[in-house]
C-alpha cells in the first residue's frame, strides 16, 4: 500500500529473537537513510522499547563495524502487550513527541503482527525485513540468518560424525526452525545424514528403526540422525528412546544445538542480503510503500503485505527430501 506522507525521520527497531545479519541491515537502514538526507532513531529492545520511549539518534559511525557482529546492537524483545490497542497507541504518541515519520521492523512474523497494526490503525508509514532463521517467511527465497544458522548446525554435525564414528554411536541431532524443516533439511543433506525428521513429513518410528536396522546396517558403523523441532511424534530425546526401546543394542545419543544456531558471526550471504534489504526498505519508504516486509525472490526485489506475510509461511522443496533419503543409502 502507498502513503503520502513526507518522511523526515526515521526509527528502527529490531524485534522476536535475533538472527545473524541483523546488525547487517541496520547499518544499511542507518546508512542509506543518511545518504537520502533523512535523521534516523534507533529503537532499543524492540516494542518495549516504543512503549518506554527508549530512543536514540544515530549517525553514520553508530553502525560502524558493526555488520560482522551477531546478535543486534538495538537489543530485541518479546513484548506480548503490545497486543493491546492502548499499548499501541502509547508507542504511536511516544513517536509523534519524537517526531518519527516512518518506522522500519527488522524481525519474523510476529514483529510483523505488530507492525501491521500500526500501519492499519494509524497510518503510521512501516516497511518490515525479514530476520528469523527459520526460513519460513512467506515472500522472501531466504530470511536473514538463516545461511549463518544452517552453516553453525552443519559445522556442529560435522564434528559429532567424528565421534559417532569412533564409537559406532547413532546421533540424534536437534535443530531450530519453529514449525517448518528448513534448517533440518539443509543441515542433513549438507553433513550426508543418515535421516531426517522434519514437521512437513510424517514421522514413522517404525520405518525409522527399519532404515536404522535394515539398510543402514548394510553399509554404515555410525549414523547421524537430524531431527527438526517442532515434531508432533516429539522431541529428539524423545524420538531416540523410542528408537532405544526397539532397537536396544543400539547405541544412542542426543545433542540438542538450540540457541548456537542464532549466535555467532553472519556469513556473507546473510551479510549481503541484509544490507541489500535494510537499503530497500528505506527506498520502498521514500517510495510511498507502506504495510509491507521487502524480500528477494529469483534476485529481485519484492514486496509482500503484512497480513499476506504473516497468514501464509514458505514451503519446504520436498524433492530435497527425498534427495536426502536416496544420498543417505
Amino acid at each position: 500500500m502507498a502513503t503520502n506522507r513526507t518522511i523526515k525521520r526515521i526509527g528502527v527497531l529490531t524485534s522476536g529473537g535475533d538472527s545473524p545479519g541483523m546488525n547487517a541491515a541496520i547499518r544499511a537502514v542507518v546508512r542509506s537513510a543518511i545518504y537520502n538526507k533523512l535523521e534516523v532513531v534507533g529503537i532499543m529492545r524492540g516494542y518495549t522499547g516504543l512503549i518506554e520511549k527508549q530512543f536514540m539518534g544515530m549517525q553514520s559511525h553508530s553502525v560502524s563495524k558493526i555488520i560482522s557482529q551477531g546478535g543486534t546492537i538495538l537489543k530485541s524483545s518479546r513484548c506480548p502487550e503490545f497486543k493491546h490497542k492502548e499499548v499501541r497507541a502509547k508507542a504511536y504518541e511516544n513517536m509523534r513527541e519524537s517526531c518519527i515519520d516512518a518506522l522500519v521492523v527488522i524481525g519474523g512474523d510476529g514483529s510483523f503482527r505488530g507492525a501491521n497494526m500500526l500501519f492499519k490503525e494509524f497510518g503510521l508509514p512501516v516497511v518490515g525485513i525479514p530476520g528469523t532463521i527459520d526460513n519460513d517467511i512467506y515472500g522472501t527465497d531466504f530470511t536473514i540468518g538463516y545461511d549463518t544458522a544452517i552453516n553453525t548446525a552443519v559445522q556442529a554435525v560435522d564434528k559429532l560424525r567424528d565421534t559417532a564414528d569412533s564409537h559406532n554411536i547413532v546421533f540424534f541431532v536437534e535443530v531450530m526452525g519453529r514449525d517448518a524443516g528448513f534448517i533440518a533439511l539443509s543441515t542433513s543433506i549438507a553433513s550426508g545424514a543418515e535421516a531426517t525428521l522434519i514437521p512437513e513429513i510424517p514421522t514413522s518410528i517404525d520405518k525409522l528403526c527399519e532404515y536404522l536396522e535394515n539398510e543402514r546396517r548394510k553399509n554404515k558403523t555410525s549414523g547421524i540422525v537430524i531431527v527438526s523441532e517442532g515434531l508432533e511424534t516429539g522431541s529428539a530425546f524423545e524420538i531416540a528412546e523410542k528408537v532405544r526401546v526397539k532397537l536396544p543394542k543400539y547405541e544412542t545419543r542426543v545433542t540438542t544445538l538450540g540457541h548456537i544456531q542464532r549466535g555467532g558471526s553472519p556469513t556473507c550471504n546473510d551479510r549481503v542480503l541484509a544490507s541489500v534489504l535494510g537499503h530497500e526498505a528505506v527506498q520502498a519508504l521514500l517510495a510511498g510503500k507502506s504495510g509491507v516486509m521487502v524480500g528477494q525472490m529469483q534476485g529481485q526485489t519484492v514486496y509482500t503485505p503484512f497480513e499476506e506475510a504473516c497468514s501464509r509461511h514458505n514451503e519446504i522443496n520436498k524433492k530435497w527430501y527425498d534427495i536426502a533419503r536416496i544420498l543417505s543409502l
